[in-house]
């Protein structure tokens, strides 16, 4: 049997512990990065829905989904996760997020 990939692992992981909000973040960059960004998104809005406090999860999504053109579905991003930064206390991360919402330029 070959080893686990990177993903399998995590997957198996997450069948231990579904709710973990590190492992569904790290499983959606895992497929995002094997260039399976359709099915990485989805996790990564789950994430941000259920799960709020978990900040960079817009940042990520907010990266993605300008990568893939998809800009003002990355604004979105941004501007929610800005807010989610704020209400954690995050400035830092906030910043950050600002700064890449302000480098894609006007809607």
């Amino acid at each position: 049997m070959p080893p686990a990939t990177r993903r399998e692992k995590i997957e198996a992981l997450l069948a231990d512990d579904p709710q973990d909000a590190f492992l569904r973040y790290s499983l959606a960059l895992e497929l995002v990065k094997e260039g399976n960004p359709d099915r990485g998104l989805p996790l990564l809005d789950a994430l941000m829905r259920e799960t709020p406090a978990y900040v960079p999860a817009f940042f990520q999504s907010g990266q993605i989904l300008a990568g893939l053109g998809r800009t003002d579905a990355a604004r979105a991003s941004l501007r929610a996760g800005i807010e989610a930064a704020r209400t954690a206390g995050d400035a830092h991360a906030a910043g950050e997020m600002a700064e890449f919402l302000a480098s894609l330029g006007r809607e």
